[in-house]
């Protein structure tokens, strides 16, 4: 078997989307099956990370020639809004071009069930959810920079962090003014941090958020993130899966979150704090309250590291195969 695995786009995208395919790639080198990165119809399968014009080009003519094509859904215009500058106005016309292009494929990849549910309003093809995954060897050793990374963020535990480029749908103005009510807990968001990409709204929120909210901008190793977070808040409004949430669970952290469908399975009270979908800033100043107490925060993050191993590369890398083996 010999898959196209393409990425169109590769040098350009960045956070999540550019994460999940390092994870495939990881995966596919440890089933053994010969991959190239370059779009080909020479190959048993043609799978399209993003499709973009030129993916979109190859897969017309795959389905011309008989090769199938298997696709990720990691864009959806419901989460493409409050994303970068520009990002609004293109999510309503992007729609209708995903739906084209999804429906050129012969199998749609859903990195969660929430996602499937979003995907299946845009194309009548076949999907399978297949989890993102989580990278458990990049995080390996991540304890020992607990000291260098608190020491050059000026930060005191325990921490409340996020990691991700710093975008609007993430939830980023609950995050800052629930920082903004705790003045005495350091708030860090570790992540891509380019003014310029960003909408006005977005870049008053980042210049104007108080002094314990620490936006440290790109940071040279991740594992420096997990070491120095405490408590992981992600109070996104909307997402696809969310892999920095994996990597804190594997990381032990316990999660704040919102009761939004994408994290229907996460357990309240268990591995995690959900306050209500559409909590206000009062329900996250709660909740990290709650989690000052180092018991529960040790009793949530041990159940935390525990569930995310079903999302291990290990666990998830066998559906790749049977998918392949199926549309082939």
């Amino acid at each position: 078997m010999k898959v196209s695995h393409y990425f169109e786009f590769e040098s350009r995208v960045t956070g999540g989307i550019r994460e999940s395919v390092a994870h495939q790639r990881k995966m596919l080198d440890r089933l053994g099956i010969e991959y190239t990165t370059e779009p080909t119809l020479e190959a048993d399968v043609l799978h399209c990370n993003l499709l973009g014009p030129r993916s979109a080009w190859y897969a017309r003519r795959a389905a011309r020639r008989g090769v199938p094509v298997v696709a990720n859904t990691h864009v959806t215009a419901e989460d493409f809004g409050d994303s970068f500058r520009f990002t609004n106005a293109l999510a309503r016309p992007l729609r209708p071009y995903l739906e084209w292009a999804y429906g050129l494929a012969d199998a749609l990849v859903c990195p969660s069930e929430y996602n499937r549910g979003v995907i299946e309003s845009y194309a009548d093809v076949p999907t399978t959810v297949i989890s993102n995954g989580v990278d458990r060897e990049k995080l390996a050793g991540f304890e020992e920079l607990e000291a260098e990374y608190r020491e050059r963020y000026d930060l005191e535990a325990p921490v409340v962090f996020l990691v991700g480029h710093v975008i609007k749908r993430k939830g980023l103005e609950t995050f800052v003014e629930t920082a903004r009510r705790l003045p005495d807990v350091d708030f860090a968001w570790f992540g891509p941090l380019d003014l310029s990409l960003k909408g006005r709204e977005t870049t008053a929120l980042i210049e104007e958020s108080p002094e314990n909210c620490t936006f440290t901008g790109y940071v040279d190793d991740v594992r420096g993130a997990y070491a120095a977070g405490d408590v992981f808040c992600f109070p996104t409004h909307e997402e696809n899966e969310g892999i920095a949430l994996l990597e804190a669970m594997t990381a032990g952290k316990p999660v704040v979150v919102r009761d939004i469908e994408t994290f229907e399975w996460l357990e309240d009270g268990r591995e995690c704090v959900k306050t209500a979908a559409d909590a206000g800033v009062d329900a996250f100043v709660e909740a990290i309250e709650r989690l000052a107490d180092p018991d529960l925060r040790e009793r949530l993050g041990a159940n935390a590291a525990e569930r995310s191993e079903e999302f291990s590369l290990e666990t998830v890398a066998g559906r790749y195969r049977s998918l392949y083996e199926e549309v082939i």
